[in-house]
């Protein structure tokens, strides 16, 4: 489905990765772990088109989309939330959920508003609420959501457990599962590695802008670089 090959990108002289190599088969869920400025956020906003690689190719369904600007990509079929939710603070939920659809021409946003709601049924009491209200953890809801109205084939998700309630990650994971097995294929940046791994089919370790480790997720969960790195285990 989506194919990463070769990709340099930089911001300013600083090159934040070299030669990134990466595929997502449809119908998975791929995870990139990785510390701190590794990279893993550049990775999702290159292939999201906000960041604009030096070298490489970006396809995506057999199409190069290297090039294409960010609105571009997501009428191609790809949405990001990005790290921090970037909810629409003095905006309705209503309307931060109309955002998500604004390149759609089609007569059924009605309808997949509606079906958000009864993905989220405390959707529908806070429609009139400003985005700023919400809790951490229902603004993570509704920032996927509105990713998800933009009918996307890949959903990016960079760090969705970022500072959120140990009840409210496990909610965030269930969530995950729910839309893959819908039929969306998920690209997630997490650094709770455990859950990541768990849900995951593949996973990519990216370590000061290059790919260290790749491989089934099972399989990765017991190298002993993960274990190190991320599991506080010692080989």
């Amino acid at each position: 489905m989506l194919q990463v090959e070769e990709i340099e990108a930089f911001y300013g002289n600083i090159k934040a990765l070299k030669g990134v190599n990466l595929e997502v088969p449809p119908g998975a869920i791929v995870s990139i772990l990785g510390v701190n400025g590794a990279g893993k956020t550049t990775l999702l906003k290159t292939i999201a088109g906000s960041v604009r690689p030096r070298t490489g190719r970006i396809t995506f369904l057999g199409q190069d989309i290297t090039r294409l600007k960010p609105h571009q990509i997501v009428k191609q079929g790809i949405s990001l939330v990005p790290e921090g939710r970037a909810i629409l603070a003095k905006m309705t939920v209503l309307e931060n959920l109309e955002m998500g659809a604004y390149h759609r021409t089609d007569k059924e946003v009605k309808g997949d508003i509606e079906r958000e709601m009864e993905r989220f049924p405390w959707l529908k009491e806070r429609l009139g609420q400003p985005g700023g209200s919400l809790s951490g953890g229902e603004q993570q809801m509704l920032a996927i959501s509105r990713a998800l109205l933009a009918k996307p084939k890949l959903i990016l998700l960079d760090e969705p457990s970022l500072g959120l309630a140990p009840l409210v990650v496990a909610d965030i994971f269930r969530t995950i599962k729910r839309i893959n097995r819908a039929g969306t294929t998920v690209l997630l940046v997490e650094q709770n590695v455990k859950q990541a791994m768990k849900i995951s089919h593949f996973a990519y370790v990216l370590e000061t802008g290059r790919i260290i480790l790749q491989g089934e997720s099972k399989e990765l969960m017991e190298e002993p670089k993960i274990k190190e790195a991320f599991l506080g285990q010692r080989a």
